[in-house]
């Protein structure tokens, strides 16, 4: 659309979101090699103790009754933890990736893929009359929020709000211009 910067603007902000992922080297990153601790020590005075609560994918277990992933708690030794597991990011979507291999991770990282193909469809037939839908789907991604299973609720939702846009996309029809009409002086 000439002049307009709203689809552009919207896929480079939620491609980027779906290309830049939180997993667990990123977490581990953000307290290892960050100013985490430094940033603690200026909050805190005197003695305190650092406590994670985490849910790593390979040893959390769901709650029997609920299904939701039980949180642990671990201590300060933690951060040596993290320390190594940023070091090993470079195996992050390889064969040697311990956590590419749960079905929360392949879901993620199919996210990508996912929506190159809706752009390819959107922008095959991107006109006027259905410009203000294409954004919308753009936009979908903001909708994705948390992780874990907080992620996946939202995620969920995501695609049936996508599912949706795309029914009305693809029905879309164009408006007739209007005949101009003339009256007699």
């Amino acid at each position: 659309m000439p002049g307009e910067q709203s689809l552009t603007a919207a896929v480079a902000r939620y491609y980027f979101k779906l290309l830049a992922v939180k997993d667990e080297y990123e977490v581990a990153r953000l307290y290892a090699e960050s100013d985490f601790r430094k940033r603690v020590a200026e909050q805190f005075d005197g003695d305190y103790k650092l406590v994670f609560h985490l849910a790593p994918p390979l040893v959390a277990k769901p709650d029997a009754v609920t299904g939701v992933v039980k949180k642990r708690t671990y201590g300060p030794w933690m951060m040596k933890g993290f320390a190594l597991l940023a070091k090993l990011r470079g195996v992050r979507g390889t064969a040697l990736d311990p956590f590419g291999k749960t079905a929360e991770r392949r879901r993620e990282r199919a996210l990508p893929g996912e929506y190159e193909a809706l752009l390819t469809e959107i922008l095959g037939t991107l006109a006027p009359h259905n410009h203000a839908l294409a954004v919308l789907l753009a936009s979908v991604p903001e909708h994705i929020r948390g992780y874990g299973h907080v992620k996946e609720k939202f995620l969920d939702e995501a695609k049936k709000h996508e599912a949706h846009l795309l029914a009305q996309f693809r029905a879309a029809k164009p408006t007739a211009p209007q005949a101009a009409i003339k009256v007699a002086a």
